[in-house]
């Protein structure tokens, strides 16, 4: 009896040891997105913020809407060594846009919390005739298919609130991916294309400026980086939400003990006062969840994308 009590203790302990020594190497953090926008900045704070006890090595792996990063970590040990920066696009949406997704974006992965939301910007050139979203309704009705959307490509969230608007609306327009925002906003400007549902950070210094004209917010609240620009919700389309948001995801079978150690570290880097700061000053807002309710948030954003994209006819391929 002692030598079975005592395989049992041995079974346990090695398979409590893994967590309880995580993490024992440089854990690997994938950002789908080239650097500089607002997954890669959230990746690097977390690598320069976190108290781990090893490395946490920032790598940009972008490419087919994020699916080309997402894919590594999908297929990588789920032994929290890798962990994939997700986004709105690589973990809800992906899946309707593309006909053959590389991995599913549930059962390969195993949530360990959202980071951050953002709202996109609904910005025009500052040459079309319309200073509110009911003008713009009105004058895409009355000019069907005359207006052209930009976005830094397709299955961004960029490019689905252009979606979600036509689809609420019933606006004919034409949706222009380029192969990054920094293409998409001097056609903006020079009249080339006419809007653009950018984000947050990227679309509000030139609106503030008077470069472009800021009509409304794609979020479900004004946020506090433009207290002055209502809502789309709020402009006679109740219910149009589409916000960006961040999210760390582990490969599947990730031990819940190193899930909560991460999650746990999660919440200390970025509830940091110069790091709440800093995403203050990006637009980015802090949601900061357990791995359950990334879990619940991710499965009704599944759902609501799958619908916008159906109805638009969307594709990716």
């Amino acid at each position: 009896m002692s030598r079975i009590i005592a395989a049992l203790l041995l079974a346990i302990l090695a398979g409590t040891a893994p967590a309880q020594s995580y993490p024992a190497k440089s854990i690997r953090l994938i950002v789908t997105f080239p650097t500089g926008g607002a997954p890669d900045i959230l990746a690097r704070i977390f690598s320069e913020k976190n108290a781990l006890g090893q490395p946490v090595v920032v790598d940009n792996k972008p490419g087919a809407g994020g699916n080309i990063g997402a894919e590594i970590v999908a297929k990588s040990p789920g032994d929290g060594y890798s962990l994939v920066m997700a986004t709105v696009g690589t973990h809800a949406i992906n899946g309707a846009l593309y006909s053959k997704m590389p991995y599913d974006m549930v059962k390969d992965f195993t949530a360990v919390g959202l980071i951050a939301s953002t709202p996109n910007l609904l910005v025009v050139n500052t040459g079309l005739p319309v200073k509110s979203v009911a003008e713009l309704i009105a004058y895409g009705k009355a000019n069907p298919n005359k207006l052209s959307f930009g976005s830094p490509g397709i299955g961004s969230s960029i490019h689905v609130s252009g979606e979600l608007f036509k689809s609420m609306t019933g606006v004919q327009m034409t949706h222009v991916p380029y192969k990054g925002r920094q293409f998409a906003l001097p056609d903006l400007l020079g009249g080339q294309i006419q809007l653009m549902f950018d984000n947050m950070p990227s679309a509000l210094p030139m609106a503030k400026e008077g470069k472009l004209r800021a009509l409304g917010q794609t979020g479900a609240k004004r946020s506090p980086s433009a207290p002055d620009v209502p809502t789309i919700a709020e402009q006679g389309l109740p219910g149009f939400e589409a916000t960006a948001w961040f999210a760390l995801f582990a490969p599947a079978g990730t031990p819940r003990d190193v899930v909560a150690r991460l999650n746990a570290e999660m919440q200390r880097v970025y509830k940091l006062a110069d790091v709440q700061e800093k995403l203050k000053t990006l637009g980015l807002d802090p949601i900061l969840s357990s791995p359950e309710d990334l879990v619940k948030y991710q499965a009704s954003e599944i759902a609501k994308w799958a619908k916008v994209v159906k109805e638009s006819g969307a594709k990716a391929d």
